[in-house]
């Protein structure tokens, strides 16, 4: 993704008609799916607990895979017993990340990367769907050694944060493809749960934490040597 604005699709050819039946796009969560980067929020959360005076434990950390950011706030304010906002927590927990990262780098997930190349040559759109702030979303997708995302969606982009349908929504809309043809891949329960009540099908690559399986999910225990031909007969033509 090239420019200011992380949401504007990148390409207009992105939006050519596919006949029903066609994968139209893929969708990416980001943090725990395209990249490492819990243990840098994981890093970043014992840090300001110590910073603060606070208990933080690991279990603390993998509560908080997956959820909207300001979620995240409001538990980090309660556990920490902190005077700001959860806004301001948030804030400071994102600068926090960002410092890690800067310094240590991305680690990407096995084939991630790969796939998502792989997807930019079969001309079919991507979109990076996260709860992450713009100014993280964006240090990682300028960290992209190869690949690129035709959209983002971050966690300041919509109201609702994942496990509500908004985020993917608004992928696919600034795609300009139907959800029900679409793949989103995910590693936690809210995303799956997010992707899903948006209509995407929904391919679950755990990680940190166990994902529930439902009928319309698909697990895969690694993008590793995956390419667009296994994803695109996820999408079936409507009946």
């Amino acid at each position: 993704m090239q420019g200011d604005d992380l949401r504007a699709p990148l390409i207009e050819g992105s939006r050519q008609a596919r006949p029903p039946g066609e994968l139209q796009a893929v969708l990416f969560d980001m943090d725990g799916t395209l990249c490492e980067t819990e243990p840098a929020w994981m890093s970043a959360e014992r840090d300001m607990a110590r910073a603060y005076g606070a208990t933080w434990t690991r279990e603390d950390g993998l509560a908080l895979v997956g959820n909207n950011l300001i979620d995240s706030g409001v538990y980090i304010k309660r556990r920490m017993n902190l005077e700001q906002s959860p806004e301001a927590v948030v804030e400071e927990l994102v600068d926090r990340v960002v410092a890690v990262i800067e310094e240590t780098g991305v680690e990407w997930r096995p084939g991630a990367v790969e796939l998502l190349a792989a997807f930019n040559a079969a001309g079919i759109p991507t979109a990076l769907v996260t709860m992450s702030y713009d100014r993280f979303a964006a240090a990682v997708v300028k960290a992209l050694p190869t690949g690129r995302f035709d959209a983002v969606v971050t966690g300041e982009s919509v109201e609702r944060g994942k496990p509500a349908p908004d985020a993917y929504t608004m992928a696919a809309d600034l795609l300009g493809v139907d959800p029900a043809a679409s793949v989103a891949i995910e590693d936690s329960p809210t995303g799956a749960a997010s992707a899903e009540s948006a209509g995407c099908v929904v391919v679950v690559v755990p990680n940190h934490v166990d994902v529930p399986m439902t009928p319309g999910r698909v697990a895969l225990a690694s993008l590793a040597g995956v390419s667009p031909d296994d994803l695109k007969p996820l999408v079936r033509a409507p009946m």
